[in-house]
């Protein structure tokens, strides 16, 4: 599997808190921010690799650590997955917010999810020749 980039999922009960420590403690660098601005998901720099601090999904399991795993082609990884047995707790599909993700689990039962970031998501827009407009 070619994996083009990962990061680690903290689901927390209170992201406020969670925010604070892994911003103020530990001193961990932002890399983007999503959701509602009175309390967002923030994703943060952790060396080679991401942590991302975000909420429970509405009626998700309470998993408090995910492994996120983008790939090129969530499709041809899953019929190669499930051809080598690994349970497949979730098969491909588009989320709301734009990304194909498929969901595995680890022989532990860690979730894992493999995302495919489709053309024309933000996600691909590369921001470093972002100009922000004048107010």
């Amino acid at each position: 599997m070619e994996v083009l980039s990962s990061r680690i999922l903290v689901r927390s009960a209170d992201r406020a808190t969670s925010r604070r420590f892994y911003r103020d403690v530990l001193g961990l660098a932002v890399n983007r921010e999503f959701g509602p601005a009175e309390d967002p998901g923030v994703v943060y720099f952790l060396g080679q690799g991401l942590l991302e601090v975000s909420a429970h999904a509405s009626g998700a399991d309470r998993e408090s650590a995910t492994l996120w795993l983008q790939v090129r082609d969530v499709q041809k990884e899953h019929d190669r997955l499930v051809e080598a047995g690994v349970r497949v707790s979730r098969p491909p599909r588009l989320e709301p917010w734009g990304l194909v993700e498929m969901w595995i689990e680890d022989p532990d039962g860690m979730p894992i999810v493999l995302v495919e970031v489709p053309e024309g998501h933000p996600l691909r827009r590369d921001l470093r020749s972002f100009t922000p407009h004048p107010a």
